[in-house]
């Protein structure tokens, strides 16, 4: 058989948020999006030092994984969670085989599934939310980050680095979020009002909130010692188990 006639499978991944945050002429309204599987020019993504070192394997691999045509920053982080998962099952194989607490563990990621969706709160095709903060009574809005948010949070953030050691990303992270404060949209003063007017309790209380409403893949297992649900580790060896 000739090289031009072979076909690579592929497969369909539902995405977390059913597509109900993009715009309707954005493919990912459809709420589902295409991949191929994983060949050994995606193992050379795996091993390149300098996406590696850089932070940027990641997002290669998904990329050259992903057969739907799509602005890659708009991804929402939750649904970028799916399609990570999907890429390691279609790449490796469903079984995740990792150590914790001392002890091997076994995770079919098949059996991982998005958090329950609460419809009624999604507005198709806006992605914005109102909440009035508990013990100040403000209303805000905010919007759910997207992978263009993330890393234009990461590129203030060294910025913010070279001036002083510190980095304040919780609250650089909630200036990114908001969108509006009391009807506000002046991105100048949301910014002002994180940093000196956002108690920090009512900052806990919408992150909450955020974490609760946002679409993503339920990335938790129990542990075979009987603890309750744990935040599944994703280290280098998830992706690539041969690291």
């Amino acid at each position: 058989m000739s090289i031009d006639k072979l076909k690579l499978p592929t497969e369909t991944v539902d995405l977390p948020s059913k597509g109900l945050l993009y715009s309707k002429d954005n493919p990912l309204s459809s709420g589902k999006i295409e991949m191929k599987y994983m060949t050994a020019r995606e193992e050379d993504i795996l091993t390149n030092q300098s996406y590696i070192q850089n932070g940027t394997m990641i997002d290669r691999l998904l990329q050259s994984l992903i057969i739907t045509k799509f602005n890659y920053d708009d991804l929402l982080v939750g649904d970028k969670n799916a399609i990570l998962i999907a890429a390691r099952i279609l790449g490796y194989g469903k079984d995740y085989e990792f150590i914790y607490k001392g002890e091997n563990q076994a995770v079919d990621l098949s059996q991982l599934e998005n958090k329950p969706l609460d419809e009624t709160l999604f507005t198709p095709g806006i992605n914005e939310f109102s909440y009035i903060l508990p013990h100040t009574g403000t209303e805000v809005t905010f919007r759910l980050l997207t992978h263009g948010d993330e890393k234009k949070i990461q590129n203030e953030l060294k910025g913010l680095k070279k001036i002083s050691q510190n980095s304040p990303e919780g609250s650089t992270r909630l200036k990114y979020i908001l969108t509006s404060v009391g009807g506000n949209r002046e991105l100048k003063d949301i910014r002002e009002f994180v940093d000196n007017y956002l108690l920090a309790k009512d900052a806990r209380e919408l992150r909450n909130y955020i974490v609760k409403i946002q679409p993503d893949v339920d990335l938790t297992f129990f542990p075979d010692n009987g603890e309750g649900p744990t935040p599944l580790p994703i280290g280098p060896s998830f992706i690539y188990p041969d690291i």
